[in-house]
């Protein structure tokens, strides 16, 4: 709230002077009084002038001349003719009342009606020719009038018929006031405020000398129609004007909606939101689940049935065992492809390989040279750390509008806030004088606030040393001071809490008086002004003998939300929260003076730690500065860079421990692979390196997101192709006369394929996902592509080349890491297949591909994929800001207080742009909300919408400049003046005689200023001080929310209204919707205004929209990007598979199961959607990738004849690889992440990342499987003319081969007729692997070979 809305509105005051004394005669056309008698003694520390009526019972004056003309000003309702109107005020008296309501017209006049009746209360009182009937004057005291001794009235009963004083009190019960949005009765019903205001008390306070406005008592009785109140009394009862008609019943004149309800047009009710998704009274989204559950069930049994019929129909033909022999001729056109690229592919990558191995330092140094070269552009990085700047694009709307609003207005202030609470304080009772009997919280006790007080004044005092720029910095030189912006001193600055009631001085705090009301003394103190102040903040001066204002030290009114928080119903009392504010000018990071406010800030949360800590102390606060949010981020990243250290070391040494195969224990370091482990890894980091420099570079920002979750990302990737090599190379027989650099090269042929497919899908996949406007998913997405494209072609040059050393110092049987020393042990002749894959044999892959459990498998992955479909549907949307810091940072605790005691919701604007016509009739119309406004208009739709705030989300209407300044030109106020002599413009508070002439003249309509008066006075409305003559001035309200270009036109203009207490993510979008719907409606109500550019706009801003904005598409946006990053993985798969659609929809289809389970346990576990999720979604794609994409590839260039048995094969030697490469990769890293302390790596990359790769690894190594043993393709022909040609090949060849070379070669004997041929598998690198059962199958199978 800008506390410069300072708006004096103490309507009471105008109060005329009235006259007084013994009324004997009561009859029409006598006076009770007549003239003035002087000052009233009992009236001390009187805020206006307090000259007293004399006592007159005689007959009413007729009047005539200048006298006549000057009633006929101030009080027409007595006119009655030029020569028979008779009046019981003096000349001097109807200057006064003249005076008295140029206060309330300034206030009151945007209601005519409202206005008129306040008049006619007071000119009846003090005028009406008729006074003797209802006025009685009962208490008098002699005042000396040169001489002559007269009688000065010191109170009187008034007696009105209810009636009357009822209709008046409604007419003006809704006038608002524009520059708070609150009513204007709030300051003219004393301590009862707008909210228990009834007519006795709005009345009554009219008539209490102790506000310091009213001159003297006056009683006010109200007398029911047809009651007899005796002794000649007649209660009076004038014509009174409905708000919604307007003085004189004209229509031109009536109030409008926003001043008056009778006068709303009927707006039809907000269309219900719509209610949960059901289908009859059940769950929709259940009921859709288990309708599609049951599709796809049916489907699939239908399947095994049709399927178990052509199974049966094949038994009774004789069907051969042995493959089937192949021709070129005999390719389909997909075949064909799928042979030329496999082919090429496979004889390429060998050809590479080969050449990486013969010349690995060459390779390793130019390698290293090039990441190098690239990392350094790591010195260029720029890491960003602003959330706008990471999750806010430059070209969206909600930035767009906030750097429009800050080039014009300015960044919004920065809040520095504590909220103290004493949970340990009992409640208390007060019986209050003026409030009865009141329970108070423990809170609300002497010692807290004196203390409080101290705190506070300590933080006032704060003065820091800049070294930078050598001076103190004090509070004055960084606070915001609307009242005096451009000089401030101490006093000046926006410091809001309890303790302005006093204006923060103990003295005043420390009052006591004995005083007596309605026959009951009793003491006041503190706690009697404090309510008086909460419920009457505007005020000037208090109804109590301690005569306090409740005005702030530097001006500005202090709203009971921003003093106590945690009341309930206006309960002030009871209040669980005391508020203390300390707001500061907010510049650019490039201003110097930002340095200042982050130096007083960084002092300020210093002081606050170390009070905190005191055990003295008599409350516990929660607090916050504006920087504290952004510190709290850096601070955990700091501590939590440890727990990614040993994450990352943790999977380094599985990975360099890992990859070693085993013989025997005393060949452990020969056979261990450390150093080749660290090489792997060092290629992997790099790569992230190498990216990151590179984009550094060329510009492109960089965030502390890419620095976590890309290597983390990479490494899984990298590590997978590395331990499917490395475990490839490790079961493959070197043959005889081939170079250990060949065998390199043909291992590689093998594997590179498959480790290409991955590797594209993935650096594709990420680079589509860069066309998000998300800047940290974009810079991420980027950088996570590059990486995996580097860490590719690194690990098929340099690893390659690392791998040839390795291989060569194995060979030379020496030691790893000290390779200077010898082993004596001899390798093995027979290779170890390892444990895993021994396991995946012999266990898991006869129960995973049995007949019962595939059908199994498949129901429960059928329902689990149904059911994360049923929770996808209700994951929530949005990012609490309580995540962003950890569970002990102050932070927490004070986000937790805000949301819990807080009693107001953040201020929104709603921003014009240029191109509309402010200064003419019908633009002014078209934004104001007072008499003669467009019932459409900006300001009263946004009335409208506050009467929903269900579901607007808005609590209070905007304030106006509009109305303020029409209302503050009003000729009947003194705030628009001019000199006599030189029309120049004279202020409220000047007393110069000289200024008498009006800025405008008295009009009969609503008052319009012309364009030539608008763009005139518009300036000096803008820099007027508000005060108490003239509460409608400018400065500190509207100073900043009018923006002129050089040649005077307004530009840009802002109104503020606040929005209800927002609590959460889903509150917030909600508000930002709403709120530009509403701006959209007027842009286009305003647009139709004559005059206006059809490029106008108006739009609502406040500081959170820019975070939140992102929640408004982000379904969509989030779709958009996991269906462009799933694009490429099918394609991918189809086109290096040779155009095999059915492998690259089955490998779809299971990625796109793992990504709709992710969100289903995603809303299980508490996890929003948000972008950090959706950047764990992104990466999802690309760790299911490579638990998939591995898997199908090596389905698909299987040569067995049964689905089951190529499933069976690709399972045990590529799912092997998958689990230790990927799975036992990730696990180890990801559990040690459990132990950060930043709320969002727990949530989002622990949580989320454990439950992508568990949910990874059960499709890859379960659901896959069986998923290809029924549905996948047929064998390939094109694999099998490859494999055919191999074996000719090597039937050809005129060597002898060792029978050792094939000891690695697999055979699949079926066990169920063992006469049949033994099957061969081809593994990726197209090798023949046999696994002999026993020595005679071995030695025929040696025969053949060699035959």
């Amino acid at each position: 709230m800008l506390p410069g809305i300072l708006t004096v509105l103490i309507l009471g005051a105008v109060l005329p002077p009235q006259v007084i004394g013994v009324t004997t005669i009561k009859q029409e056309g006598y006076c009770s009084m007549y003239g003035e008698c002087g000052f009233n003694p009992e009236v001390t520390n009187g805020l206006l002038n307090t000259n007293v009526p004399c006592e007159s019972n005689t007959i009413a004056r007729k009047i005539s001349g200048p006298y006549l003309e000057l009633l006929k000003d101030v009080c027409p309702m007595l006119y009655n003719g030029d020569n028979d109107t008779s009046t019981c005020c003096s000349f001097i008296q109807l200057q006064s009342l003249q005076k008295s309501f140029a206060l309330s017209k300034v206030i009151l006049s945007r209601c005519p009606s409202c206005a008129e009746n306040f008049a006619n209360i007071h000119c009846q009182n003090t005028c009406s020719p008729n006074q003797s009937t209802f006025i009685n004057v009962v208490r008098t005291m002699p005042y000396n009038d040169s001489g002559v001794i007269r009688k000065a009235i010191l109170e009187y009963q008034c007696f009105y018929q209810r009636s009357f004083a009822e209709e008046s009190f409604d007419s003006c019960k809704n006038v608002r006031l524009p520059s708070t949005g609150g009513f204007a009765i709030s300051a003219m019903c004393g301590k009862y405020g707008a909210e228990f205001c009834n007519t006795q008390r709005w009345l009554d306070f009219q008539g209490d000398i102790s506000n310091g406005l009213a001159p003297l008592v006056i009683d006010f009785r109200l007398i029911d129609n047809g009651t007899e109140v005796g002794d000649a009394i007649v209660p009076h009862n004038s014509t009174v004007w409905s708000c919604s008609v307007g003085p004189g019943g004209d229509a031109g004149s009536a109030c409008t909606c926003q001043d008056c309800k009778e006068a709303c047009p009927k707006i039809p009710q907000p269309v219900p939101l719509p209610g949960p998704f059901k289908i009859g009274t059940m769950d929709g989204y259940l009921i859709i689940s288990i309708v599609v559950f049951a599709t796809l069930l049916f489907l699939f049994f239908v399947f095994l049935g049709i399927r178990c019929a052509a199974n049966k129909c094949k038994k009774d033909k004789k069907n051969s065992k042995e493959s089937p022999r192949v021709q070129r001729s005999d390719l389909s056109c997909s075949e064909n492809v799928s042979y030329i690229t496999n082919h090429s592919l496979e004889k390429a990558f060998q050809w590479w390989g080969t050449r990486m191995a013969t010349y690995p330092k060459t390779v390793i140094g130019i390698s290293l040279v090039i990441v190098v070269v690239l990392s350094a552009g790591m010195a260029l990085i720029k890491l960003t750390t602003d959330p706008v700047e990471l999750w806010s694009a430059p070209n969206s709307r909600a930035r767009q509008e906030k750097d429009y609003h800050d080039a014009n207005f300015g960044p919004f202030f920065r809040t520095n806030q504590l909220i103290v609470t004493a949970h340990n304080r009992p409640q208390y009772s007060y019986n209050s004088l003026f409030f009865g009997k009141l329970n108070f919280s423990g809170i609300l006790s002497t010692d807290i606030l004196l203390e409080l007080l101290d705190l506070q004044i300590k933080l006032q005092s704060i003065e820091v040393w800049s070294e930078k720029h050598k001076k103190n910095i004090t509070l004055k030189d960084v606070c915001y001071a609307p009242l005096n912006p451009k000089n401030p001193s101490a006093t000046d600055c926006a410091v809001n809490g309890l303790m302005q009631y006093f204006q923060n001085n103990k003295t005043r705090f420390n009052l006591e008086v004995k005083q007596t009301v309605s026959g009951e003394t009793g003491s006041v103190g503190w706690r009697d002004h404090f309510l008086y102040c909460v419920n009457s903040p505007l005020s000037f001066k208090d109804i109590t003998d301690l005569e306090l204002s409740c005005m702030a030290d530097y001006g500005a009114p202090v709203f009971p939300f921003l003093a106590v928080g945690g009341y309930k119903d206006n309960g002030f009392s009871e209040s669980e929260a005391l508020i203390l504010t300390i707001s500061l000018n907010n510049v650019a990071r490039s201003d110097p003076k930002f340095d200042y406010v982050m130096l007083w800030e960084e002092k300020f949360l210093e002081i606050l730690k170390e009070y905190k800590n005191n055990p003295k102390s008599n409350f516990t606060f929660a607090y916050m500065a504006e920087r504290s949010l952004e510190d709290e981020i850096s601070r955990t990243t700091t501590e939590d860079i440890p727990i990614f250290a040993i994450s990352y070391l943790v999977i380094f040494l599985y990975i360099a421990l890992a990859l070693g195969e085993y013989s025997s224990c005393r060949r452990v370091l020969v056979d261990s692979k450390v150093t080749l482990g660290l090489g792997g890894i060092l290629v992997v980091l790099g790569s992230v390196l190498s990216s990151m420099g590179f984009f550094c570079y060329i510009g492109v920002p960089s965030s502390l997101i890419i620095v976590e979750v890309v290597p983390f990302l990479v490494l899984a990737v990298g590590a997978d192709n590395i331990f499917i090599f490395i475990l490839e190379l490790q079961r493959d027989e070197r043959r005889e006369g081939e170079r250990r650099e060949e065998q390199i090269g043909r291992v590689l042929g093998g594997v590179a394929p498959s480790m290409l497919l991955c590797s594209l899908s993935e650096s594709l996949c990420f680079f589509l996902g860069a066309l998000t406007h998300m800047p940290a998913v974009r810079t991420f997405a980027l950088n996570a592509a590059l990486s995996i494209l580097l860490d590719f072609i690194l690990q098929i040059s340099m690893f390659v080349a690392l791998v040839s050393l390795d291989a060569k110092r194995q060979e030379g049987n020496r030691f790893d890491i000290c390779c200077c020393v010898k082993g004596k042990t001899e390798k093995p002749k027979k290779k170890s297949k390892g444990l895993l894959v021994s396991f995946m044999k012999k266990v898991y892959c006869p129960i995973i591909l049995n007949p019962f459990s595939r059908v199994l498998v498949m129901v429960l992955f059928i329902f689990l994929f149904c059911c994360g479909i049923y929770f996808m549907m209700y994951s929530r949307v949005g990012l609490n800001q309580e995540l962003s810091v950890p569970l002990d940072s102050y932070v927490l605790s004070y986000l937790n207080s805000l949301n819990m005691y807080f009693e107001v919701g953040v201020p929104t604007y709603f921003v014009t742009t240029a191109g509309y016509n402010f200064s003419s009739l019908d633009g002014i119309n078209g934004i104001c909300s007072s008499a003669g406004c467009n019932n459409n208009s900006m300001t009263q739709k946004i009335q409208y919408a506050t009467d929903y705030p269900e579901r607007s989300y808005l609590a209070v209407p905007s304030s106006s400049w509009v109305d303020d300044f029409v209302d503050w030109l009003n000729p009947g106020s003194d705030c628009c003046r001019l000199y006599f002599r030189n029309d120049t413009f004279c202020s409220s508070t000047n007393t110069e005689p000289a200024c008498i002439r009006k800025c405008m003249r008295t009009s009969s309509g609503p008052l319009r200023p012309t364009v030539a008066e608008f763009n005139r006075f518009l300036p000096n409305f803008l820099g007027d001080y508000p005060n108490l003559k003239c509460p409608k001035g400018g400065l500190g309200a509207y100073d900043n929310a009018v923006k002129f270009n050089d040649e005077g036109q307004i530009v840009a203009t802002r109104f503020m209204a606040y929005h209800t207490p927002l609590k959460n993510s889903q509150e917030y979008t909600g508000a930002l919707k709403y709120a530009r719907e509403l701006a959209a409606d007027i842009t286009k109500s305003l647009r139709k205004v004559p005059g206006t550019d059809p490029d106008f706009n108006v739009f609502p801003y406040t500081i959170t929209y820019v975070f939140y904005e992102q929640y408004l598409t982000i379904v969509q946006e989030g779709l958009f990007t996991l269906a462009i990053c799933l694009l490429p993985t099918f394609a991918v798969c189809c086109i290096l598979l040779g155009m095999d659609l059915r492998s690259g929809l089955i490998n779809l289809l299971t990625i796109v199961m793992i990504i709709i389970d992710t969100v289903g346990v995603m809303t299980l576990w508490g996890i929003d959607y948000n972008a950090v999720s959706l950047i764990n979604l992104v990466t999802a794609i690309g760790i299911s990738v490579e638990f998939v994409s591995h898997l199908t590839r090596s389905f698909a260039m299987s040569n067995k004849l049964t689905k089951v048995a190529r499933a069976r094969d690709a399972t045990i030697y590529m799912g092997s690889a998958v689990f230790a490469g990927v799975a036992m990769t990730n696990l180890p890293g990801i559990i040690v992440l459990a132990f950060a302390k930043a709320q969002l790596i727990q949530i989002f990359f622990f949580r989320l990342n454990l439950t992508i790769t568990l949910l990874g690894l059960i499709h890859g190594l379960i659901f896959l499987p069986v998923a290809l043993s029924y549905f996948g393709p047929d064998v390939n022909k094109a694999v099998l003319l490859q494999y055919q040609e191999k074996e000719q090949e090597y039937k050809d060849n005129k060597e002898q081969i060792d029978a050792h070379d094939y000891c690695d070669i697999t055979v699949q004997e079926d066990e169920k007729n063992k006469k049949e041929k033994n099957g061969t598998h081809i593994y990726s690198n197209m090798a023949f692997q046999v696994e002999e059962k026993d020595s005679k199958e071995k030695e025929d199978s040696i025969k053949k070979n060699k035959s």
